[in-house]
């Protein structure tokens, strides 16, 4: 369903929206609450089911890869209402950037697509013979349009950021993008992890200041896979959701173009879910996940 659920109530919080997974409030201080719920998202609907301690695993990591990049971030503070410990940041408003900035290393999904249709992705030409999982030789800047609620981010090309930002911040938004990634990528190859593909959200401050903003390097942003089962040419086994994926896909029974909403997810698919969010957290990080 893309029908969201309530948000929650938060005293001295007014709620002003919510996405797929987050809502967001305004505080009495003019400072964003950016709560992430539990809610999984999959083919653009919104799931029956949730994932126990999700939120909290995305909001976890996403504050450790902020304290490993050496970029500005919109993270004010930790202390938030004790309604949403654990799961929610303070956040500082910024104008943000209308494009999902997509870094790529790895052929998979909707880049996947594009070059089986194409031989490019986003208008980037790449060598041909490539298949599922392939390794690029160099990162690329697969920009996607912010679809609204219940449409589906599209593959945009470099020309289409550059009418909607202007030529200048097109070109820092990709350059950031790209750094930001080839950091990312090399640190979690140093724990066994091959990160596929991300998106960041980026916003300006008053200043002009870029902000790299939402959440950054999680489960839900990317795709991590076990490098020591990497093996091009065939789906990867990964730590994010293509669990919900692959089985609304070819086990549930539910047919994607019918229109109806996907199923309640098993109880099986719910834990190997949540199994699969915590073990790239603790894998990623050193550190325990607490709950």
């Amino acid at each position: 369903m893309t029908t969201l659920p309530q948000a929650p109530e938060i005293p001295g919080a007014k709620h002003l929206h919510s996405g797929k997974v987050r809502d967001l409030y305004e505080l009495e201080s003019g400072d964003l609450l950016m709560v992430a719920s539990d809610r999984m998202s999959a083919f653009d609907w919104i799931l029956e089911s949730v994932i126990p301690d999700k939120g909290k695993v995305l909001t976890a990591m996403s504050l450790w890869w902020f304290e490993q990049l050496d970029v500005p971030n919109h993270i004010i503070s930790t202390d938030v209402p004790a309604e949403v410990a654990g799961r929610a940041v303070v956040c500082e408003k910024l104008a943000i950037y209308p494009v999902e900035c997509v870094a790529r290393g790895y052929l998979s999904g909707t880049g996947l697509l594009d070059y089986n249709a194409t031989g490019a992705v986003c208008g980037i030409p790449l060598p041909a013979g490539l298949v599922e999982g392939s390794r690029l030789e160099t990162p690329i800047f697969t920009p996607a349009s912010k679809a609204e609620l219940g449409e589906h981010d599209e593959n945009v090309s470099y020309d289409a950021v550059v009418a909607t930002v202007g030529a200048d911040t097109a070109a820092v938004l990709r350059d950031t993008t790209l750094e930001i990634y080839t950091t990312a990528r090399a640190m979690a190859e140093e724990r066994g992890i091959i990160l596929a593909d991300t998106k960041f959200e980026f916003g300006a401050r008053a200043d002009g200041t870029l902000v790299l903003a939402d959440e950054v390097l999680t489960p839900d942003s990317s795709r991590f896979w076990p490098a020591d089962q990497w093996s091009p040419g065939k789906q990867q086994p990964s730590y994010d959701k293509q669990i919900v994926r692959d089985w609304l896909q070819f086990e549930s029974g539910w047919d994607r173009t019918s229109g109806e909403a996907p199923p309640p997810l098993t109880d099986e698919v719910v834990e190997r879910t949540r199994a699969s969010y915590i073990a790239a957290y603790e894998q990623l990080t050193g550190r325990k996940f607490e709950g």
